[in-house]
């Protein structure tokens, strides 16, 4: 049996977890506003039963079991999209295209780091059919639209590394860059389909900058950032990137991420601020 907390001490603890639940959220609705209304939710969900946390194997699980929950009956999986080929019914119709729960299961796992084990407890169900999803969902991803991207790290052999895993995913590199200036001057000769972006350059710029001044030139291009920092991109404060990996990654985070991105034809993505 699962002694249950004190409730400062759960309210704390959910306090430290809310940055990554929003970054789920922001993952799993391809936007900013989406996740967090998701999220915000979630938060008064538990406010008025504090027993959806405590009776958790843990006060993570118990906190995304509860968002689960709530995503799973909502009716819609993001917002609802509009009529003809705009990119939210897009979004739609790929979505409609996946078996149920894979992912939730994939981002689960790959990027927030949940055990199988764990993943059958947010989601129902047991641990062996968590894995199968998992399994799903990275053939389902592996089918998913490819595209011409853009990396933005200052590290050569970060660099390259991802830069392998994503062309081994079929996709395009269009160059990569150290330096946000660099950065703008390869997207103005080779326009990205999506970029992977650090946020701390070679001679001290911001990627963040970078992808702000590529964006405000071409609109919206979905972007991931991979990042030693992710506190400085999880404050709530600013408009927030829909996907953010942590360094050191795995090959698995960054193709889920890379993945997941692509289904988004509007991500929600960082702007200067």
């Amino acid at each position: 049996m699962i002694d249950a907390p004190k409730q400062g001490d759960l309210t704390n603890a959910i306090a430290q977890e809310l940055p990554y639940l929003r970054r789920y959220a922001r993952a799993l609705t391809g936007n900013q506003q989406s996740g967090d209304h998701y999220a915000a939710v979630t938060l008064e969900a538990i406010l008025q039963d504090m027993d959806a946390v405590s009776g958790a194997s843990t006060t993570r699980v118990g906190l995304f079991r509860t968002f689960h929950h709530i995503w799973s009956t909502s009716g819609s999986p993001v917002e609802e999209a509009g009529t003809g080929e705009s990119p939210e019914a897009q979004t739609q119709k790929r979505l409609a295209s996946l078996t149920s729960n894979t992912r939730e299961a994939l981002l689960l796992n790959s990027i927030e780091g949940f055990s199988a084990a764990q993943i059958g407890e947010i989601v129902d169900v047991p641990k062996s059919e968590a894995i199968e999803l998992i399994n799903i969902a990275r053939i389902e991803m592996a089918q998913g639209v490819k595209g011409r991207i853009m990396i933005i790290e200052d590290e050569a052999i970060i660099a390259m590394d991802i830069s392998a895993i994503v062309e081994s995913m079929g996709h395009d590199v269009t160059g990569i860059a150290r330096t946000r200036d660099q950065a703008v001057d390869l997207a103005r000769k080779h326009p990205p389909e999506m970029i992977l972006a650090d946020i701390q350059l070679a001679d001290k710029s911001s990627g963040i900058d970078a992808v702000a001044h590529i964006l405000e030139e071409m609109g919206d291009i979905p972007v991931v950032f991979i990042t030693a920092f992710p506190e400085r991109l999880l404050t709530g404060e600013r408009p927030e990137p829909a996907f953010l990996i942590t360094k050191p990654y795995s090959e698995d985070q960054v193709q889920s991420a890379v993945s997941q991105a692509m289904f988004f034809a509007s991500t929600e993505t960082l702007k200067a601020g």
